[in-house]
């Protein structure tokens, strides 16, 4: 959800993730399990262990690889290959620290990242959606310490709704989180026109104006050139445009990344700000709109954000840019003092 920001749970206020409506039909609803209990990822028939690991900074382009491949229109809100791109800004050993996987027989099942130290966002394979061996695995991991995933104490997970993993995640002392409000977009038909003053960032003077306005909309002097082009270098931003919105007296005004997954794939906005300075003038949606222009131009399907259900004038700032709020989606939480059942 995706789910903006200086990095941690509340960075994804601006931009995040995220979905349309849940296809009961995908993967099978009938089966329970998807046919695949036992199997592999790629639907192969076979009896495996599940693996938990930790990638090397060298595997990170495998990882969004595969993430990039599950990124669906049907599906409900999941990690997004720009939730590991705009994580790339600290680079790829900071990146790979925060990163976990689940295989099977070397195949990847499942992806989380750790956004933040107590929070995990992570999503599975369409063809184990619904496995119930996988399920188990994960929520046994998320909920031991000693695996190495989530710490002691009051931590939160984020995963699609309609999985396997959330449900047994209710089923085990994990209560509901904070609300989060998906938003969406379809590119497939007319998109409105870009404002003019809107460019895309590609010069040293850009990226200096690019992290100012962040920084003062984030009100953090976190983001730095140097982080931006650190962003740049990472894998993810390969199907990535930075934007810069001015007024009308050139003054650099409002920023956004857009992440797209290829073609006929949702993008992502991650993240977006307007300048402390410049705020409640339009500029916000100006630069919504423009991001989704590019997704399109990207060739990406539609266009995702996801921000807490409290920001309510984020909320109104999308929808004027056209994007369609989605049923509301909750993290689930395990509480300091609630002492973690395993499946």
């Amino acid at each position: 959800m995706s789910f903006q920001s200086q990095g941690g749970a509340s960075a994804r206020a601006t931009a995040v993730i995220d979905v349309v409506a849940y296809d009961p039909g995908w993967p099978n609803a009938a089966t329970g399990t998807n046919g695949l209990r036992g199997a592999g990822c790629g639907g192969v028939i076979v009896c495996m262990a599940t693996e938990l690991s930790i990638p090397d900074p060298s595997e990170l382009d495998d990882v969004v690889g595969t993430l990039r491949s599950w990124q669906r229109d049907e599906a409900p809100i999941q990690l997004h290959p720009g939730d590991l791109g705009w994580h790339w800004r600290f680079g790829a050993d900071e990146l790979a620290s925060t990163v976990r996987t689940w295989s099977r027989n070397g195949e990847i099942c499942a992806i989380g990242f750790l956004d933040g130290p107590d929070v995990l966002r992570m999503t599975v394979a369409p063809e184990v959606w619904l496995d119930d061996e996988l399920a188990h695995d994960v929520v046994t991991d998320l909920s031991a310490p000693e695996r190495g995933v989530l710490p002691a104490g009051k931590v939160s997970v984020e995963v699609p709704d309609s999985t396997r993993i959330q449900d047994l995640l209710s089923e085990y002392a994990w209560t509901a989180g904070d609300p989060w409000t998906p938003l969406h977009l379809g590119l497939t038909g007319r998109v409105a026109q870009t404002d003019p003053r809107i460019e895309v960032v590609d010069s040293a003077e850009q990226v200096s104006e690019c992290t100012a306005v962040h920084r003062s909309a984030w009100g953090s002097e976190g983001f730095t050139d140097e982080q931006w082009y650190a962003m740049a270098d990472g894998s993810p931003f390969a199907e990535a445009r930075c934007l810069l919105g001015r007024d009308d007296q050139g003054i650099a005004v409002a920023t956004v990344t857009v992440w797209a997954a290829g073609p006929g794939r949702p993008g992502l906005l991650e993240p977006l700000g307007v300048h402390a300075n410049h705020r409640r003038r339009g500029y916000g949606a100006a630069i919504c709109m423009a991001a989704a222009a590019a997704l399109r131009e990207l060739g990406s399907s539609s266009a995702l954000v996801c921000t807490p259900s409290s920001l309510q004038s984020a909320v109104r700032t999308y929808e004027a840019a056209g994007f369609e709020t989605r049923s509301e989606r909750l993290d689930r939480t395990r509480d300091a003092t609630t002492k973690p059942l395993l499946p």
